[in-house]
């Protein structure tokens, strides 16, 4: 639905066409989520079918120009005004592959969350990297300012986001830990094979832990 929003955001400031639609997207979010033409024109069709956007000619260079309606308008309000509904939260596939790892054979839980860990570093350090550049070009007055401030914000919520990844890793790995203990002290709770499977997981976390 933030493809279909963000057109009619973008589409309040005046007629577009969908490369140039496209365009404005991904200077205004840095290609953080790049989108093909194509994406674009269907969510335009889809659009216009519901009334929320209708054809207004085309421009000097043959461009066939899309405008917001009325009703676009008044879902556009509708959804700057509302939360982001956290009730049903998108897959992650992250959480979905320690989920799968936990107990599965020959996978080694610890090494695959040290490899996201890395990872999730290297990702947290460049978007803090483009986090400087962006305020530098801010602050000297060298940017578009609208579109720069966007990205920013957008680099901010990348930023605290693998910071939480980063801190949930590690809270991963030291639930495991905690839970190899608690086997070894046969305190754990539970049985059944998800129960062991867990409990062979948290062993062999635990076994392989090098500090």
């Amino acid at each position: 639905m933030s493809i279909r929003h963000g057109l009619l955001a973008l589409l309040e400031h005046g007629p577009r066409y969908g490369s140039q639609l496209r365009t404005e997207f991904e200077s205004r979010t840095g290609a953080t989520w790049p989108l093909n033409v194509g994406q674009v024109y269907t969510t335009l069709s889809r659009l216009e079918r519901d009334g929320m956007v209708e054809q207004g000619g085309e421009d000097e260079a043959g461009h066939a120009l899309y405008a917001i309606t009325e009703a676009g308008r008044e879902e556009l309000r509708n959804w700057f005004e509302k939360p982001v509904d956290r009730t049903s939260p998108a897959r992650d596939e992250l959480a979905i592959k320690l989920a799968m790892a936990v107990g599965a054979p020959g996978v080694d839980i610890r090494a695959v969350i040290q490899a996201q860990r890395r990872h999730t570093v290297r990702a947290m350090q460049d978007y803090t990297r483009l986090k400087h550049q962006a305020i530098s070009a801010l602050e000297s007055g060298a940017s578009r300012e609208r579109d720069d401030v966007a990205w920013l914000l957008v680099l901010e919520q990348l930023i605290f986001q693998t910071e939480a990844e980063a801190r949930w890793l590690d809270h991963c790995e030291a639930r495991l830990i905690r839970l190899s203990h608690a086997v070894a002290g046969g305190s754990a709770p539970g049985s059944g094979s998800a129960a062991a499977g867990a409990a062979s997981a948290a062993r062999a976390a635990g076994s392989t832990r090098t500090g």
